[in-house]
C-alpha cells in the first residue's frame, strides 16, 4: 500500500492561502537577494566628528557681519542633490515677521569653535535683503 499524500482538494482554504503566501514571500526574498548590492562602509575618526558642530545647536543663532552687526538668523540647512551644503538665513523683518529667507553657501560662514558666534564676513543688512528669496520646495 502506498502512503497517502494530501491532494490540493483536501487542503482547507487557510492552509492553501498560507502555502501561496509562503511561496510568494520566498520569491520576493529570493529576488531581493539577487539584486542586493554591497554597501561600502567607511571608517571615520569619531573623535574628530564629535568635535564638529551639531546643526540642531546652530539653528536659531544670530548671524552677524564682521562689524558685529546682526544681519539675520540661521533658520535651516539644505543639502543639494549634488551634496552641497547651504545655510538658510532669515533676514529683514522683526521677530521673524516681514523678513525673507536667503541661501548662503555653508563655507561662507565663520563659526566660532564653541558655535556661539556665526559671522558672514563682508555682509550688510542691505546686501542680504537684496539677495534672491529662497523658498523651500516642500
Amino acid at each position: 500500500m502506498s502512503p497517502t499524500r494530501p491532494c490540493l482538494s483536501s487542503l482547507n482554504r487557510r492552509e492553501a492561502a498560507i502555502g501561496v503566501l509562503s511561496a510568494a514571500t520566498l520569491g520576493v526574498v529570493a529576488s531581493g537577494v539577487a539584486r542586493a548590492q554591497a554597501v561600502r562602509l567607511v571608517a571615520v575618526d569619531v573623535m574628530a566628528v564629535g568635535e564638529g558642530y551639531r546643526m540642531s545647536k546652530l539653528m536659531s543663532r544670530n548671524v552677524q557681519n564682521d562689524k558685529e552687526e546682526k544681519i539675520g538668523t540661521l533658520d535651516d540647512f539644505v543639502i543639494t542633490m549634488d551634496k552641497k551644503l547651504f545655510a538658510i538665513l532669515q533676514v529683514g523683518g522683526f521677530l521673524s515677521l516681514g523678513g525673507h529667507l536667503i541661501a548662503i553657501p555653508y563655507e561662507s560662514l565663520n563659526i566660532s569653535p564653541d558655535g556661539q558666534k556665526i559671522v558672514l564676513a563682508g555682509a550688510s543688512k542691505e546686501a542680504v535683503k537684496s539677495l534672491p528669496e529662497f523658498k523651500f520646495k516642500n
